[in-house]
């Protein structure tokens, strides 16, 4: 800037000199310009000082700005809402569900109210503390306090795998560990807490759980008490084996295994089997017991077989038991399983979840996915006559986007004791972040 200055001076004096004017004016010019270019040139020299001092402010305002950045919290709001500490040490994100259904039957023998209901209304905070996750899920329409408590555990990834303690989900039926907010039907099948382990979804704990992009192998030992249960020294054990023989971005066959004991004990609450079989809040068939006060065992072992194929998944799951009974009562073997399925309409693939041996929900672009649904669910107590109970499904999901879907089921029961065939129609509206 200082050189184009003191060129157009310098032009400016030549060009003057041309003229035919005396020596003395002249004279006189030139020292008027000499006095310009001085004045000129001091100018010059003070602009650039204004620019260095510029510069180091703009040099210190950026450094102020990075240290703000790299010192202040990180905000995502993708999804939800998650907040991360400069330091990457600490993490809490939020969360959480609505399950709002609608029912209204076909009676038949058992006396039905259609009626509506929260299923679920769960919020969730989870996230990281010093190298350690933590989850902590309350469900409002279960109940307040320890009743609607769900997930609430802290765990910590070592040897390879994740060590979980305190309150959360045993390690069998891939159904039951299935989220509520991806499960096919609006109720799980009968090998499940709807069933088989009925009211005994969430166990005080400790698990362990490795997985790689084809297995999982999980152990879980807990007390037989959930949250809001009464205190008690039974004591259970629960395992899970998951293989992917075929395992990609368009096909997946998942194959397992898993077994379940609970050894009742001083305490122990009374321990059932019991299914709605004509859907939630219906007509309901308890098939086995297990007296608390006996300290008896309940025993279990799964397998299981699903399968992705493009818009094409089925899944199923078959459950031999043993239920023991007390004063040499002869023990009841309870055998339990299940078939269901869907076909995407308008594209769309069920996803394999490898962190846990379980299928997610599909991938919902703009224009939504339509998806048809059926089941077959059965159980039977091999030792009562008559002492069982079928369940037909039909349905359709709307998966409106990511977190938006609709449900309707239709579920024809059949209960063997009673010669019962209620009907259910089913709605739901679930949103999830």
């Amino acid at each position: 800037m200082r050189h184009t200055l003191i060129a157009i001076a310098i032009g400016a004096a030549l060009a003057g000199a041309s003229l035919p004017v005396s020596a003395q004016s002249r004279d006189r010019e030139i020292e008027e310009l000499k006095a310009q270019i001085a004045e000129l040139m001091a100018k010059v020299e003070s602009l650039e000082e204004r620019t260095d001092a510029q510069s180091d402010v703009n040099i210190d305002t950026a450094q102020k700005i990075d240290t703000l950045t790299t010192g202040s919290p990180k905000v995502d709001t993708k999804g939800g809402i998650k907040v991360t500490s400069a330091d990457s040490k600490f993490e809490a994100q939020v969360g959480g569900r609505i399950h709002f259904d609608a029912y209204a039957y076909d009676r038949d023998i058992a006396a039905t109210t259609g009626t509506t209901e929260f299923r679920r209304a769960r919020l969730t905070l989870q996230g990281k503390a010093m190298g350690w996750d933590y989850k902590l899920e309350q469900d409002f329409a279960a109940g307040t306090n320890l009743d609607g408590l769900r997930d609430a555990y802290i765990a910590k990834s070592a040897m390879g795998g994740k060590f979980t303690i305190g309150h959360f989900k045993p390690y069998r039926s891939m159904e039951e560990l299935t989220s509520s907010n991806e499960i096919l039907m609006m109720e799980r099948p009968f090998a499940s807490a709807s069933g088989l382990f009925n009211g005994r979804q969430f166990q005080q704990g400790v698990g362990y759980l490795r997985s790689t992009d084809r297995y999982t192998a999980g152990l879980s030992l807990f007390n037989l008490r959930g949250a809001a249960g009464v205190r008690n020294e039974g004591m259970g054990a629960a395992g899970r084996f998951t293989f992917a023989p075929i395992n990609n971005e368009t096909s997946t066959l998942h194959l397992g295994g898993w077994f379940s004991v609970e050894d009742l004990n001083s305490g122990s609450a009374t321990t059932s089997a019991a299914v709605s079989y004509a859907g939630r809040r219906g007509p309901s068939q308890t098939i086995a017991t297990v007296n608390g006060a006996a300290g008896d065992k309940i025993t279990a072992y799964g397998a299981e077989v699903a399968g992705s194929f493009g818009p094409a998944f089925f899944q199923g799951e078959y459950v031999q038991s043993t239920f023991e009974q007390p004063f040499r009562t002869p023990d009841q073997d309870v055998n339990t399983w299940y078939v269901q399925g869907s076909w995407m309409l308008n594209g769309g693939h069920k996803p394999y979840k490898t962190a846990t041996g379980v299928f997610g929900g599909p991938k919902v672009g703009d224009k939504g996915l339509w998806e048809l649904t059926a089941r077959y669910d059965t159980i039977e107590n091999k030792d009562i006559v008559n002492r069982e109970a079928n369940s037909w499904l039909l349905g359709l999901n709307y998966y409106v986007n990511p977190n938006l879907r609709f449900m309707f089921n239709y579920t024809k029961g059949e209960n063997e004791v009673n010669g019962d065939e209620t009907g259910q129609y089913a709605l739901r509206t679930q949103i999830g972040f």
